[in-house]
């Protein structure tokens, strides 16, 4: 399988050649490009993929545009930080997508499903560009939750959140001011609807806010235990399984 990669963040791009070639040896990296310009010079040459590998936000623009400057007929895997209405856009068209910062097993899976394809994918498939165009440029996750409380309605501004956990299976939200709420709606799909660059899942029960962190150091059994400057009822650990996508993502900034 001939494949190229369109990233211009220098340590994805060299995560992602490590990755494939590991989990694929039988496939070749036909070309890295870090822009629309060398990309589109790249695709209208004698260059043929197999797929492609795409960040969505490129050194010169949204990658989308190389779609309305050259014919893409192959299969196209999203690298993405981008919430959960752009990835079920990418999904309803049959477009893979892996959310940044992705794992070994985030790639593997990808690369799963673009060998189960009996056929590639034709220009009408595509996804919808203009109306992603249009979806890209609103806010990056939810901006506020609505909760209850003492008789009355109010709103909570997503920023002011430190962090959502799960207690007795109800959700709470606890912002930066130490106030409390709960929440109807699983942790599950807070998580999805909440920027994934600004909150990351530490474990089953936490969801924490990236400003919320104060320190970490290491614990027990190769865990991590995350201290926020906001308390927490019990202590945050991240076990050693999700310790490297937790590091990637505090370098994600």
């Amino acid at each position: 399988m001939n494949i190229i990669i369109i990233e211009d963040e220098f340590r994805a791009a060299k995560a992602l050649q490590t990755l494939i070639s590991d989990l694929k040896p039988d496939s070749r990296i036909l070309g890295v490009y870090d822009s629309i310009e060398t990309s589109i010079e790249a695709l209208s040459k004698d260059i043929k993929p197999d797929l492609i590998f795409m960040d969505i936000q490129l050194s010169d623009g949204l990658s989308f545009e190389i779609f309305k400057a050259i014919e893409i007929t192959c299969p196209v895997v999203f690298c993405t930080a981008f919430d959960q209405y752009m990835l079920d856009a990418f999904k309803s068209k049959g477009v893979d997508y892996v959310l940044k910062p992705f794992s070994r097993e985030d790639i593997a899976e990808a690369l799963r499903k673009v060998d189960e394809l009996k056929k590639f994918f034709q220009k009408n498939e595509l996804p919808d560009l203009e109306l992603l165009l249009q979806k890209i440029n609103q806010p990056e996750g939810k901006s506020s939750f609505l909760v209850f409380k003492n008789q009355k309605y109010t709103t909570i501004p997503t920023e002011n959140v430190a962090y959502f956990y799960i207690h007795n299976e109800i959700t709470h939200l606890v912002t930066f001011g130490k106030e409390q709420f709960q929440l109807t709606q699983p942790l599950g799909q807070v998580a999805e609807q909440v920027s994934g660059k600004q909150f990351f899942r530490v474990n089953r029960q936490y969801l924490v806010n990236f400003k919320a962190i104060k320190e970490m150091e290491h614990y027990f059994q190769r865990k991590i235990l995350v201290k926020l400057i906001v308390d927490t009822p019990e202590k945050l650990l991240i076990n050693k399984e999700k310790t490297h996508n937790f590091f990637t993502w505090l370098e994600d900034r």
